[in-house]
């Protein structure tokens, strides 16, 4: 059974590096692993150095890649709601664009971005091709969103149904009114998209919190405005039942050497990280060196992978 790994944080601190670097790490274990950006602002491409497009790229001996487009979920959710509308039309009731926008958005417009996350959750929780999926998630609000939209789209949804079935009735009655009992009987459905939708939705809902098959592992570096950041997100991660293992904190100096302001700067990162410890004790903590430069190409992330722990 595939089993998903989602690294989230605010934005800045490294998570595709670490979900990459993980990604290098699975792969050589054996595993094939594919991982998803879900950032607006892709940069998988760019730390593997290789372009990374919106369908998986194998990128190394079973490692893949691929980074999902914003318009996808989006336009695979319109396409439900226009559909309703050209039943809606067939019915006798027209409906302008600006009246299907507001069928569309159903009182919450969901972001393209979050709308292409779910969309690559549930098309790898559909999926059996790889046997690990990581998932490099958009800074934190865009994260806690994308949690929340399950049910967001569950409820836009609920009301559009609502709706179509209160047409539905309306036009049943008045067809069996005209044509006797029998009427109803040569109009047959077509699979009912909505429900699809619905339950495909539910299936995320499902994967994101059941911990026997997804980890989310936060992702910070070692200072006091990181770490409140990083406290509230796995507060907020656990408000949705989303099993949260794993404190990654990335950019830590290990050896200042003689360098007086890099001994003051370690001190104060050894104090945010006892502060990440103190606070959240049931996680695991993992350190990753900082390093000087960009952490690009595959012989730079599998550095990094030594250092991220065994329970990948």
């Amino acid at each position: 059974m595939t089993e998903f790994l989602l690294y989230g944080g605010k934005g800045g601190v490294g998570k595709t590096t670490i979900a990459t670097a993980t990604g290098v790490s699975l792969a050589e274990r054996g595993y094939e692993t594919l991982v998803v950006s879900t950032d607006p602002a892709h940069s998988l491409g760019d730390a593997v150095e290789r372009p990374v497009g919106a369908d998986p790229v194998e990128i190394h001996n079973g490692f893949w890649g691929v980074e999902v487009d914003p318009q996808t979920g989006i336009d695979r959710y319109r396409t439900l709601f226009e559909a309703l509308a050209a039943e809606f039309a067939s019915a006798g009731i027209d409906l302008d664009e600006d009246e299907i926008t507001d069928l569309f958005t159903a009182g919450v417009m969901p972001g393209s971005d979050e709308l292409a996350a779910v969309e690559g959750l549930a098309t790898y929780a559909d999926s059996d091709r790889w046997d690990r999926v990581v998932f490099d998630t958009a800074p934190t609000g865009h994260t806690l969103r994308l949690l929340d939209l399950p049910s967001v789209l569950d409820r836009g949804m609920a009301t559009a149904l609502d709706l179509r079935d209160q047409v539905r009735r309306k036009v049943n009655t008045t067809r069996t009114m005209l044509f006797g009992p029998m009427a109803n009987r040569r109009r047959a459905d077509g699979p009912d998209d909505f429900t699809e939708m619905r339950d495909r939705m539910e299936r995320v809902g499902t994967v994101l919190r059941d911990p026997d098959r997804t980890a989310f592992r936060a992702v910070t570096i070692p200072e006091t405005m990181a770490v409140r950041e990083t406290e509230r997100l796995v507060e907020q991660l656990r408000s949705f039942e989303v099993p949260v293992t794993t404190l990654v904190v990335n950019k830590v100096v290990e050896d200042p050497g003689d360098c007086e302001r890099c001994r003051g700067k370690q001190t104060v990162q050894e104090e945010a990280i006892a502060t990440l410890r103190e606070s959240l004790p049931d996680l695991d903590v993992w350190t990753i060196p900082d390093e000087s430069g960009e952490v690009t190409g595959l012989d730079a992330l599998e550095r990094v992978s030594t250092h991220l722990g065994t329970d990948l």
